[in-house]
């Protein structure tokens, strides 16, 4: 049986501030580590298109293999185009994403795969051409929410197909 979700706001936050996503949180997750770290719940999409986000979390989650996650965020996702989802595993051959788009991508990766180096100085000074630092920033803090959140749910071994996304 999957587990149960809950759409906990973060402290000083509620389910309705505007600007803010608010993630579901596993019912197992240890509220303790919830509490310390309440920031990793929101992201303010106003920052970053929420699209672009999704296409951060989408690729952390393929790169760490993390199929809950990818089950969340591809179907978030689908209100944009499903071939650029289809797609995403194999960004830099298709003519599916904009040069911004590309150096999210790339910047997430690097974030991903940091036990292989440091994020490349070239990777960076690509993403710091295209985005101003507020949302570079949001970038980042996006790839590092989504990790965190990859490896909670890998750990947890939560189970995909139960989320649905938020009729609109």
């Amino acid at each position: 049986m999957p587990p149960s979700y809950s759409a906990r706001p973060p402290t000083g936050g509620t389910e309705s501030t505007p600007g803010f996503l608010v993630l579901p949180i596993p019912a197992r997750f240890p509220l303790s580590a919830y509490r310390v770290a309440p920031m990793t719940t929101t992201i303010s999409p106003a920052r970053v298109a929420l699209k672009k986000l999704e296409l951060v979390r989408i690729r952390a989650s393929q790169l760490n293999g993390c199929a809950f996650c990818l089950d969340m965020h591809t179907k978030d996702a689908r209100a944009g185009t499903e071939q650029r989802i289809y797609a995403l595993n194999a960004w830099r051959e298709t003519p599916f994403f904009s040069q911004r788009e590309r150096a999210a991508l790339a910047l997430t990766e690097a974030v991903t795969l940091v036990q292989d180096g440091h994020v490349p100085d070239e990777v960076y000074a690509e993403a710091a051409e295209v985005f101003v630092e507020p949302q570079l920033a949001a970038l980042i803090w996006a790839a590092t929410v989504i990790n965190a959140y990859n490896r909670i749910a890998i750990a947890t071994r939560m189970v995909p197909g139960a989320y649905q996304p938020a009729p609109k």
